[in-house]
């Protein structure tokens, strides 16, 4: 008996997401999905039982990294203890006293060292950018300087030349080479 195979297209629809999704998850997932001759995807009813699996754990909350052990573990319930270990763990770095128990002054002190830090960040980027923009600024006028100094020096040099080939120009038809000879002949 031969599967039925679809489409990417088909497939996305009866997942209900876009193809460029099913891509994605092919692609972060590891999945392994057939292809035809011509290199083509194609999904048999397996495939698009594994991707509805995927989009219920998508919209359950878990993240891609949980999905993939999922999938090539097949341990959920390890997985949701991992999950809840890492949340233990980053919750021993939070303040001893729970954010509603902070008294005006300590949440406004938070909020002003936050928005520092916030603020601190960006001026340093915006910094980075201007100086980057600045610097490509200067390059180019210094550019245009140099090749506006270097067409001028050429010029001048240039000029000189004329002046000097004339001068060369000048004293040879005063005194003519065969006029010379002429005098040494005589």
């Amino acid at each position: 008996m031969e599967k039925i195979r679809y489409m990417i297209s088909d497939a996305a629809d009866m997942v209900h997401v876009e193809t460029h999704v099913l891509r994605y998850w092919e692609e972060e997932l590891e999945l392994s999905i057939p292809r035809n001759e011509m290199g083509h995807r194609y999904y048999t009813r397996e495939n698009i039982k594994e991707f509805q699996r995927i989009k219920d754990l998508k919209d359950q909350g878990y993240q891609l990294k949980a999905i993939r052990m999922i999938l090539h573990n097949g341990k959920l319930e390890e997985i949701e203890r991992e999950e809840s270990d890492a949340w233990y763990v980053n919750t021993m770095d939070l303040p001893a006293k729970p954010p509603a128990a902070l008294s005006p002054e300590e949440r406004m002190s938070q909020f002003r060292e936050l928005m520092s830090d916030i603020v601190g960040q960006a001026i340093a980027q915006n910094n980075e950018e201007l100086s980057q923009t600045i610097g490509k600024d200067v390059q180019e006028l210094v550019l245009k300087e140099m090749n506006y100094l270097m067409r001028e020096q050429d010029e001048a040099q240039e000029e000189r030349y004329r002046k000097l080939d004339t001068a060369i120009r000048g004293s040879i038809r005063r005194r003519p080479f065969f006029a010379k000879m002429e005098k040494k002949e005589k």
